[in-house]
């Protein structure tokens, strides 16, 4: 059995000029890097135009994922396949998860977006361009108040960490400034994941540059002594950052093992972040496609909730249809089935695991007024009594469901998904938000955890209700709330599986995302700077003396 790297290996890539041409765009309009990507100009790009847009979510995910982003590529391949223009919408792989738990992630089997490699390792350096702009804003912050500090910022109340792509716990709480008076101010200091950090959910929430300047511009850095914020504007950092900025808030293009064009861009986790791709990509997939097909991250209770609550109200889209991932071994991991025991057939756990589905798809169609269809993704150790059984319980439900197999198949295997999700598009909705924007923090908090994650009840720390009263005090009340929560769990428990009622939801702190136009609300003991596992991906990523890399999956 080929493994994902050698599938990719041995595509027959079209150079990406041919892929662009495709879509209208050549020229000066596509910046080649290399012969496999690009940068697209948006301006090239009539954005008055829409096609349908799916969302791709998932049932709450087991810690290898349930094949989210390989639906969503199979699924662009299959509507291609069907005589539909369809483009992909997706998230750059962080290089915190590639050498971390997942290994690569553009997908898997036959359903991927390619050259892989370089999508996984750095691809157009988005990632590292966006790590230098925010810790160019820290060190402006460290150095306005080591030189003269005529803002009175309070080193203690410094907000505005540094950031890496690399899980390092390590850096979490660090003390900087150490040395002597030449070499800056000692204070405590941290880093947040490069994914985590707010200029990431700045760019993708950006229309366009001049917009993504006014957003830095808002990016709150500390306060002072009296609780006045503090801004990158004000120590005049916003137009530096962008001019790092200015190639990567462009989308890029790459296409998938079947040609079909895919726009990767930007890449917030859903757990410390809002989980999606880029809004500019997403509305130019929207423009030059009639289906535009993006993916949020982890369950839908995370990735699905933050899409439509923060990404649609950013960019005044809306989804047409919903596509549920789910698998069989995750059924059987809500279910009660241990994870080392999910590979063993055990129907009754798959069958009970279906509360957790029902959960979600109870919320899309209740709390945003949508429909979904659920695409049960086929592994190879699933058999044909859980499908069986699992297949005939939703049909009981009334759930409308069907198998995908792009894993194994690329676009035929998602022909009869890409069938039902054309027919989905074409059915009209109710669609709304969860909440209003006119409620105060607490209760925009207090809805998400009742409606969505079904909690009894939400407990805010002593520091996140003071929190509270500053923000809305300084005028930040009607902003969106960004709940940062393990994907593992309905709850802020990742131990809990299923679908689990009345339990209570702990709220830690919250932050002020002003350039992102959002609140963060930390849950649990969430943490923005993941650590490594035990056993991490990169000991067993390697290259060869003919630069071969293996280890990517």
């Amino acid at each position: 059995m080929l493994s994902d790297i050698d599938i990719a290996r041995k595509a027959k890539l079209k150079p990406i000029t041919q892929i662009a041409a495709r879509l209208g765009l050549e020229g000066e309009d596509v910046e080649l890097y290399g012969h496999y990507k690009a940068k697209i100009n948006p301006r090239a790009i009539d954005l008055t135009k829409t096609g349908k847009l799916v969302l791709v979510t998932a049932i709450t995910p087991t810690p290898a994922g349930e094949g989210k982003t390989t639906t969503t590529i199979g699924l662009v391949d299959a509507l291609n396949m069907i005589g539909k223009k369809a483009i992909a919408a997706l998230r750059e792989p962080s290089l915190g998860p590639v050498f971390g738990v997942k290994g690569g992630a553009a997908g898997g089997g036959y359903a991927q977006v390619v050259p892989m490699e370089d999508i996984n390792l750095h691809f157009t350096g988005d990632f590292h361009a966006i790590a230098a702009a925010n810790n160019l804003l820290a060190a402006l912050i460290d150095n306005h108040i080591h030189q003269s500090n005529s803002l009175g910022i309070d080193p203690r109340r410094v907000v505005w960490k540094r950031c890496i792509d690399i899980n390092d716990r390590q850096l979490r709480h660090i003390v900087a400034g150490l040395g002597g008076r030449v070499d800056g101010t000692p204070r405590e200091d941290g880093f947040d994941i490069t994914a985590a950090s707010e200029v990431m959910a700045t760019i993708c929430l950006s229309s366009d540059i001049d917009d993504l300047k006014k957003r830095l511009s808002r990016l709150i850095v500390g306060f002072t002594k009296d609780g006045d914020p503090v801004t990158a504007g004000e120590i005049n950092a916003a137009g530096a950052m962008a001019v790092l900025l200015k190639d990567a808030i462009r989308p890029n293009l790459v296409q998938t093992l079947e040609h079909s064009p895919a726009f990767i861009h930007g890449g917030p986790f859903a757990n410390i972040a809002h989980g999606c791709n880029s809004l500019i990509a997403t509305r130019c997939a929207m423009s030059l496609g009639e289906y535009a097909v993006t993916e949020a991250g982890f369950g839908a209770d995370l990735g699905c909730e933050k899409f439509i609550d923060i990404k649609c109200r950013a960019g005044n889209i809306r989804p047409d249809a919903i596509v549920v991932v789910a698998t069989v071994r995750a059924l059987k991991y809500h279910g009660g089935v241990d994870k080392k025991l999910l590979a063993e057939e055990d129907v009754l756990a798959a069958v009970r695991g279906l509360d957790n589905l029902y959960r979600h798809v109870d919320n899309i169609k209740n709390a945003f007024g949508l429909d979904c269809v659920v695409a049960l993704n086929r592994f190879p150790t699933d058999t044909q009594d859980e499908f069986d059984a699992v297949l005939g319980e939703m049909a009981k439900a009334g759930i409308n469901a069907v198998v995908s197999n792009v894993h194994a198949e690329g676009g035929a295997g998602g022909v009869e998904l890409a069938k039902a999700v054309v027919e989905l598009c074409e059915k009209p909705g109710d669609f709304h938000f969860a909440y209003d924007l006119q409620g105060g923090i607490a209760q925009k908090i207090e809805t998400i955890a009742r409606k969505i994650y079904r909690a009894g009840s939400v407990s805010f720390s002593s520091s996140a209700k003071k929190q509270i009263r500053s923000f809305e005090k300084l005028g930040y009340g009607n902003l969106p709330v960004c709940v940062a929560k393990t994907q593992y769990s309905f709850t802020n428990d990742a131990a809990v599986r299923g679908a689990p009622e009345g339990f209570e939801i702990s709220v830690a702190s919250l932050r002020v995302s002003a350039g992102a136009g959002f609140i963060v609300a930390m849950t649990g003991t969430m943490s923005t700077m993941p650590g490594l596992s035990p056993i991490p991906a990169a000991e067993n990523i390697d290259i060869d003396a003919n630069g071969v890399v293996t280890g990517l999956f």
